[in-house]
């Protein structure tokens, strides 16, 4: 039988793979990269993905061009699949940031990430002072109060989601398409940190306060303290999570 045969036979048996065990064999390989367990130069074939997973050629295929659409990888011809510099990978990516947090070397992440935060979001939250709409302004405040109730109830699941959506009201509300495009990328931060236990039972009255004061000044248009209150919020982040 020729390869081209062998190859289409393995694809079509493969019409029963699951989008379960490609994210699982993904995560898998990106997290090896991301923790450097891979690291830069290492080589990776489709042979040896299909041995150390039980997964077919086409899994195998279909992982390794996600990971290529990262940058986390490049192939080429007579080299085989090459995992890259982490200068080039797309660090922005939402799954990238994931694997990174779950990895080896989640703290370097997590400095990473605040200290970018701390450069967008009080900004953002000034920005949204000056042009979200009255029902952004409205839903923030909104947000501002079930996060007070959920925190203070220490329903942390429910306080996840509600953080999150007020993160990325502001970051859409804000006017910046650049800080916007940050939205999910903020959504992996603060759903690891309450994965990972990194959150209290109970969040800290300043930080539920803090929310409010952001929320509150949005709503009025003060530019001055929403951006000092979102100071106030990230640097709560950077105490409790000892980064420095």
């Amino acid at each position: 039988m020729s390869t081209a045969t062998v190859q289409d036979a393995d694809d079509a048996n493969d019409g029963g793979a699951s989008p379960a065990m490609h994210e699982r064999v993904l995560e898998a390989v990106g997290i090896a990269i991301a923790s450097a367990r891979l690291a830069p130069g290492s080589r990776l074939t489709l042979e040896g993905l299909q041995q150390e997973y039980g997964i077919s050629r086409t899994v195998a295929r279909d992982t390794m061009k996600v990971l290529e659409s990262m940058n986390l990888v490049y192939s080429r011809r007579r080299v085989g699949i090459v995992v890259q510099e982490p200068g080039l990978w797309n660090v922005y990516d939402p799954k990238l940031v994931r694997w990174r947090l779950a990895s080896e070397r989640r703290a370097e992440q997590y400095s990473s990430l605040t200290e970018l935060r701390i450069a967008v979001e009080p900004i953002a939250a000034a920005g949204a002072a000056r042009r979200a709409s009255a029902a952004e302004r409205a839903q923030l405040v909104a947000l501002g109060a079930e996060l007070r109730r959920l925190g203070e109830a220490g329903d942390l699941q429910a306080f996840l989601a509600a953080d999150i959506k007020f993160h990325q009201l502001l970051l859409r509300s804000c006017g910046n398409e650049m800080f916007r495009a940050l939205e999910d990328m903020v959504a992996e931060v603060l759903t690891s940190r309450t994965r990972q236990g990194l959150m209290p039972f109970k969040p800290r009255n300043e930080a539920l306060q803090a929310h409010e004061d952001v929320a509150a000044a949005v709503a009025r248009g003060d530019t001055v303290v929403a951006e000092r209150a979102m100071h106030h919020i990230l640097d709560e982040v950077r105490e409790a999570m000892g980064l420095h």
